[in-house]
């Protein structure tokens, strides 16, 4: 299906909307149509290096209302927002990512204890997290590019010290607008960012 078809059908489904807008989004979760679920899986960082006896705790991501949804965004233009029909993520965004980095920074081995901050023990360090970008923009010349943009900073819980802080962004292209190609571009994103974030924070940690 052509890239114009794509937000045209989104249109047509009275999902477009401009930045100003963004606080329709919680409309999208109630719809009563069927959505395709879909899933992202963690990549572990390197697990050869020094380990750690520390706990960490990784917070629930921060995100815009746009973004903070378990729909997949579109950006037809720089002004406009979208979601992709018929396609759902599997929860939340926020609540997502938060897994994936669990998952990917407890996958090396070299931190005694990942977990979540909500119900979890006292931490050593704790992993804040904010998603600034996780969406395909339709390009100028109608290419679907993912982009992931993720800012981490590690806390020290005792002191409420910043430890250290950094941007991970990434980009790759959709070569369609089918869903399940789509979400195969968001992992390949991920693919490369997530053992990076991981090596990130278990060399700091």
């Amino acid at each position: 299906m052509p890239v114009a078809n794509l937000t045209r059908r989104a249109a047509l489904l009275g999902m477009a909307y401009t930045l100003g807008g963004c606080g329709a989004v919680s409309a999208l979760n109630s719809a009563a149509q069927a959505l395709d679920t879909y899933d992202l899986v963690p990549v572990a960082g390197s697990q050869s290096g020094r380990r750690s006896g520390a706990t960490l705790l990784v917070t629930q991501p921060e995100a815009s209302g746009a973004v903070a949804t378990d729909r997949i965004m579109i950006k037809p233009d720089a002004l406009s927002i979208t979601y992709l029909p018929d396609a759902r993520w599997s929860d939340e965004l926020p609540l997502v990512v938060q897994s994936l980095l669990i998952r990917s920074i407890s996958g090396t081995g070299r931190i005694a204890y990942v977990g979540r901050s909500e119900g979890g023990p006292v931490p050593d360090t704790a992993l804040l997290v904010r998603i600034d970008a996780f969406q395909v923009a339709v390009t100028a010349d109608q290419r679907l590019m993912v982009t992931v943009d993720f800012a981490l900073t590690l806390l020290n819980d005792r002191d409420q010290r910043i430890i250290a802080t950094r941007s991970f962004v990434q980009s790759a292209q959709a070569p369609d607008d089918s869903p399940a190609t789509i979400v195969a571009a968001f992992q390949r994103v991920l693919d490369v960012l997530l053992p990076a974030m991981a090596d990130w924070v278990v060399q700091r940690a």
